[in-house]
């Protein structure tokens, strides 16, 4: 009862904004064409007061992202007691030490910062996860899945397939569970669960909008939404040659164990089947809402001097909406099978609360381009291979959406394309050289937002949760830089790096 209350509070919470919201808006709304443009802005893109206070932050401000970064790395392998129990008041540190000067010093600007970053960015980012969170732990897969390289393979493939047409979130929150009863009696799978982050979380996210947020941003700024199918041969390659090393890694790991534990694959076998299916259909209606949010103008309501688009709110009431009705008519049997609990989801909410707080200078900085102070390495990138790298490499440790907008407005403006021929260059292919070299620009920043979003744990919205999930299991997740020198740089960077030569 206490889990639908509070989803039914975060329900009317939503529906207060958007009716309080409307009448604050009422009169002051825009109208003609400035209600159209303001209708039309990307969710993410700062505004105005964030380009001017970019140009201002020092390089320093960024001080504190690194030091809540550093305390994911650190806290869990030093002190593991101490940060399970107090890991939301080391968040809460982080993100007061940056925002009480940064109010002090900036008075109004930073207050429109952190008002933003927080109802434009934060809220909808976790009534999401929250959504595909509660709907998916609905979903069984029953049946005796043996967790063998080839199962394994298979359960990421069909992962990874699904991930561009439910969102690696969506993906990521069906197919972690079923990975890890299939693999309960391995005494060696974190490995799988890295694989599994390389491959439905990021990669598998590459040729839909509905994917991966960055590609959705493009959606939203004139990329047609069949035109990231043009990244399949890259999405392709680089999914083949993870599928291949996974089952190698997996089929060694599997060898050097006893299988006494694995004993029951000679037991009496159930049949793969799958129950709470019906939750499909609210996963269906999550999906909807986020691209119908992207087709309906309805024009914008200001609220707190934060101009929403209508859409959005309705967006969000939708997918909190069809969680609540998850909760409502999915049997709690079904949830205690898969072991679901809300810790994951309140481990997620807490960081990034501080996370999203703290890297408002970083992408204030980037977002003021040549006039901030990382103007050196805004102007450094003049060919493919350097967006690849460096919206990929930035993506790695910042909010790839907006890493990836601030490259794609990058590549317009370097090439003095206006964004209403975005459309109209990607349906004809390029047909001159100007449109041929951003063509290949979107390309490389589309590809490295989304394939590296898998180098950290933060790099990408599910990244975090499956650690969680696979932590509850009792999966000995490796640390934050564990996970980065074990798996993604011996794996991740040489992959991409024969990715640039290939494509690039």
């Amino acid at each position: 009862m206490k889990k639908i209350s509070v989803s039914f509070f975060i329900l009317i919470f939503t529906l207060g904004l958007f009716i309080g919201g409307s009448w604050a808006g009422s009169s002051s709304s825009p109208s003609g064409n400035e209600a159209t443009a303001t209708a039309n802005q990307c969710p993410v893109k700062f505004d105005k007061h964030c380009d001017e206070l970019g140009k201002k932050l020092p390089l320093w401000t960024i001080l504190p992202f690194v030091g809540i970064l550093l305390s994911i790395a650190i806290f869990p392998l030093v002190a593991p007691h101490f940060w399970h129990h107090h890991y939301p008041k080391v968040a809460a540190f982080w993100a007061l030490i940056f925002a009480l000067p940064f109010i002090y010093f900036y008075n109004s600007d930073a207050i429109h910062n952190i008002l933003h970053i927080y109802m434009v960015d934060y809220i909808p980012f976790i009534i999401m996860l929250w959504a595909l969170f509660t709907i998916a732990g609905g979903i069984v897969l029953t049946g005796n899945l043996q967790g063998r390289p080839i199962v394994n393979t298979i359960l990421l493939l069909v992962g990874t397939v699904m991930a561009s047409w439910v969102g690696t979130t969506g993906a990521s929150m069906i197919m972690i569970r079923p990975v890890l009863r299939a693999n309960a009696s391995r005494r060696r799978k974190t490995h799988v669960i890295c694989f599994f982050i390389f491959l439905v979380a990021n990669i598998g996210g590459s040729l839909t909008p509905l994917g991966d947020p960055p590609l959705f941003l493009g959606f939203l700024h004139g990329v047609p939404f069949f035109w990231t199918f043009k990244l399949l041969p890259e999405m392709l390659f680089a999914s083949s040659l993870l599928l291949i090393i996974f089952f190698l890694v997996d089929s060694f790991y599997y060898q050097q164990e006893t299988h006494k534990e694995n004993g029951k694959t000679n037991a009496e076998k159930s049949p793969i089947g799958l129950k709470g299916w019906h939750n499909f259909f609210f996963l269906a209606g999550v999906v909807g809402a986020i691209l119908l949010s992207g087709i309906l103008k309805w024009g914008a309501i200001t609220i707190f001097g934060i101009s929403i688009p209508k859409q959005n709110l309705f967006r969000d009431f939708m997918m909190i909406l069809m969680g609540v009705l998850s909760l409502l008519t999915t049997q709690k049997n079904l949830r205690e099978t898969n072991e679901f609990s809300w810790e994951p989801i309140k481990e997620v909410a807490y960081l990034f609360a501080g996370i999203f707080m703290t890297i408002i200078p970083a992408l204030s900085i980037l977002n003021a381009g040549s006039e901030g102070t990382f103007a050196f390495l805004v102007n450094a990138v003049n060919e493919p291979y350097h967006y690849y790298w460096i919206s990929g490499g930035l993506s790695s440790f910042l909010d790839n959406a907006p890493t990836y907008l601030i490259f794609f407005k990058s590549a317009l403006g370097k090439l003095q394309i206006p964004e209403s021929l975005v459309r109209q260059i990607l349906l004809c292919g390029g047909s001159d050289s100007i449109s041929k070299e951003f063509i290949s620009f979107l390309k490389a920043i589309s590809i490295g937002s989304v394939f590296m979003g898998a180098n950290t744990y933060i790099g990408n919205a599910p990244n975090f949760m499956v650690k969680s999930i696979a932590e509850e299991a009792g999966v000995a997740m490796p640390s934050f830089f564990g996970y980065i020198f074990k798996y993604s740089i011996p794996i991740l960077i040489p992959l991409f790096i024969v990715v640039t030569f290939v494509f690039f």
